[in-house]
């Protein structure tokens, strides 16, 4: 099979096409003929050396695919040959197969194909786990969601619109702007031109968010704080401000705040596990009625991983970009 790696840290252009022996399942496990996969910013870390796959996992680039069943491990009785699939994977999305715990795979959800199912599963599982399992967002809440043009920014916009909460965004252009606001949020900022502090404080008669999903880490985390609600929760799940940053215990311990810090790559395959079901119970439905959609920016094959690559760390696109490995 043809799968991705990065020969050495670098730019875009390690990104080599390498041929593997194709997986074979064992005891729980699922081999899945690869249909796409979708580029998120830990293979990009990945890539340059900054974030290697968990001790055990592929060197294969991707965290999430869709495709279809074609060979079952002992003991798997939920999958059979043929079942058309998308998975939440520690490593290996970017081939032609790849071989995933039994309990990381999920059903495609109603309407949606297998080209756009390759987007869902880490965003979906990301968005849930964080939102709703670690934070206990609630109906009516307030939500503000850094990012909320990119990947998990318009996940998170649209599960949490749907579920009854108020939704404010962060994005840097008129165009993302406004793709927040049509994906649900009830109030977008423009990072760029604008305080999201002030614009939290002022659109919530100065109580802040309840919840705030943020990618940007050391650079955010005093601003994060002064736009929390009391009793806030604040929930980091990147780095892309770097990663160490000033916490005044005494402006947290005022709101009885939270700060958590979450990854989703190196847990336990028994809690990926009952995320995967979480998603498949609590979100899918909404995507099958059309309240929840992936956003696709663009789809390359495979053979253009690198352009692929190039355009996420541009930051012009939005949604997700996802790799064809196979025609659908």
């Amino acid at each position: 099979m043809r799968a991705v790696i990065a020969s050495d840290p670098g730019e875009a252009d390690v990104l080599t096409i390498v041929d593997r022996a194709d997986p074979t399942p064992g005891e729980g496990e699922v081999v899945i003929d690869v249909v796409a996969s979708a580029v998120n910013r830990a293979d990009i870390l990945q890539r340059q050396g900054s974030y290697p796959p968990p001790p055990g996992a592929s060197d294969v680039l991707g965290l999430e695919c869709s495709g279809v069943v074609s060979a079952v491990g002992p003991s798997v009785s939920q999958w059979s040959v043929g079942a058309e699939v998308c998975a939440l994977l520690s490593a290996g999305g970017y081939a032609d197969k790849v071989l995933v715990p039994a309990g990381q795979v999920m059903p495609v959800p109603a309407s949606v194909g297998l080209r756009d199912a390759g987007a869902l599963p880490e965003a979906a599982c990301t968005v849930w786990s964080n939102l709703f399992m670690v934070a206990g967002l609630q109906p009516d809440e307030t939500l503000l969601v850094h990012g909320g043009s990119g990947g998990i920014g318009t996940m998170a916009v649209q599960l949490a619109s749907a579920l009854g909460a108020r939704v404010l965004a962060t994005a840097g252009s008129a165009d993302k702007l406004s793709l927040c606001r049509e994906l649900g949020a009830d109030v977008a900022i423009d990072y760029r031109e604008q305080d999201f502090v002030a614009e939290v404080k002022s659109v919530t008669g100065g109580r802040g968010a309840d919840v705030i999903l943020d990618n940007m880490g050391a650079s955010y985390l005093d601003r994060n704080i002064s736009a929390l609600a009391t009793e806030g929760r604040l929930v980091v799940i990147g780095m892309q401000g770097g990663v160490k940053g000033e916490l005044n215990i005494g402006k947290l311990l005022a709101k009885r705040g939270a700060v958590i810090a979450t990854s989703l790559r190196a847990r336990p395959v028994e809690q990926k596990s009952a995320i995967c079901s979480a998603v498949v119970e609590h979100v899918w439905p909404l995507i099958a009625d059309g309240a929840v959609s992936p956003v696709v920016h663009s789809a390359v094959p495979l053979e253009q991983v690198a352009q692929a690559h190039r355009v996420m760390e541009a930051g012009s696109h939005v949604g997700k970009i996802v790799l064809i490995a196979a025609k659908t």
